[in-house]
């Protein structure tokens, strides 16, 4: 009976031990996770959504959306949306408008583990509206999210600073 309780015990603890360690390897695995690394990965996915819409290449831009669904959208005047659906809807119109031109520039971008904050500024052009050349300067800030180990582009919050008309 002694031998019995003594092998069910020692199961039991090298049960407990084998979960504890695998648990903590993961936590290993979360803290070791390459900051540098991280942040160049975050600024490839926002820099490839600011070139795909310099270059309205709307299949280039779906690919930072998040599998998931979510992308808020706040732009002045407009309501916010909150799906990536909408985000793509939106842009497939505008992008169909080839005379329109605009340069962004990463300002700032902050990394990390799992999600990411960054701040851009954008110089958005029309040769023409309502027969005058048109701007309209914007910062515009982003969140990522990592999500299976790859960074999407989850919020895109656009505010005006100048623009010809003001």
């Amino acid at each position: 009976m002694k031998t019995i309780f003594s092998s069910k015990c020692i199961g039991t603890l090298l049960l407990v031990f084998l979960f504890i360690s695998c648990d903590v390897k993961n936590n290993k695995v979360q803290d070791t996770i390459d900051p540098k690394r991280n942040e160049t990965e975050a600024r490839a996915t926002l820099q490839k959504l600011l070139t795909s819409i310099e270059n309205k290449d709307l299949e280039s831009l779906k690919t930072t959306m998040a599998p998931t669904g979510e992308m808020e959208l706040i732009i002045p005047g407009r309501a916010i949306t909150y799906t990536v659906d909408e985000f793509v809807a939106l842009h497939q119109n505008w992008f169909k408008d080839t005379t329109w031109t605009m340069q962004t520039n990463i300002l700032n971008l902050k990394v990390d583990q799992n999600i990411g904050f960054a701040t851009t500024d954008a110089m958005y052009k029309e040769p023409e509206r309502d027969r005058k050349p048109y701007f309209n300067h914007m910062i515009v800030s982003y969140v990522l999210k990592k999500t299976n180990n790859k960074w999407y582009v989850i919020k895109d919050h656009a505010c005006s600073l100048k623009k010809s008309t003001d």
